[in-house]
């Protein structure tokens, strides 16, 4: 009860509608502010997402015989993740974003693809085209392979800076070092945040 009160008090601060889980299609988005540590703060630093929110890390719904199910890139890979499990993550509210009307018919292709790439390993070079997926990658190619090799959502050179700062995050800079590569700045790619952005999306609310 006192857990419904405070979703409630929250809609009512960010004036946002609720969404029930009833309510998620196929297709749906779902932004999360993960709070994995110094690296989850670094990907919100960089870009704030709808409505200025801290996104982390993003997955597709699949609704597969009445069960709720999150396809998404995280820790080993891409993976078909139970709702529940997915929310239980973290303590922030979710937002739902769903795909506007005029390209809903990409999102059987969309699906399909991102159903295809499970088990494919997670993409911790976060190099685009490089055969593994961090999670907003995934999606990006899901619904490029929809839309018949053209893009759908926008790539954009990456940063992995903060905002107005001239030197790498560190918790980038030690990533970087124990894959012995170097810090692809400059490199395109994507995040939860831009994506949320996306015209091509209307952000429906808070996941109840």
């Amino acid at each position: 009860m006192i857990k419904r009160i405070l979703f409630l008090l929250l809609m009512v601060q960010i004036n946002a509608h609720a969404i029930r889980k009833d309510e998620l299609k196929t297709g749906d988005l779902i932004f999360q502010n993960l709070d994995c540590g110094p690296m989850c703060d670094a990907i919100e630093a960089v870009t704030k997402g709808y409505n200025n929110k801290p996104f982390s890390h993003m997955g597709m719904v699949y609704i597969l015989q009445d069960n709720i199910f999150i396809i998404e890139s995280i820790g080993a890979g891409v993976q078909l993740t139970p709702l529940e499990r997915f929310i239980s993550r973290t303590k922030h509210a979710h937002w739902v974003g769903r795909i506007r009307n005029k390209y809903q018919h990409l999102i059987p292709k969309a699906t399909g693809f991102a159903l295809m790439c499970e088990g494919m390993p997670y993409d911790d070079e976060f190099l685009y085209g490089n055969g593994k997926y961090y999670c907003s990658e995934l999606i990006y190619d899901a619904f490029k392979a929809a839309n018949n090799g053209k893009p759908f959502f926008e790539l954009k050179p990456m940063t992995f800076k903060a905002p107005g700062a001239y030197d790498y995050f560190p918790v980038w800079q030690q990533h970087f070092l124990q894959l012995d590569m170097p810090i692809p700045e400059g490199a395109l790619g994507c995040n939860p945040g831009g994506i949320s952005l996306s015209k091509k999306i209307q952000m429906l609310g808070l996941l109840e």
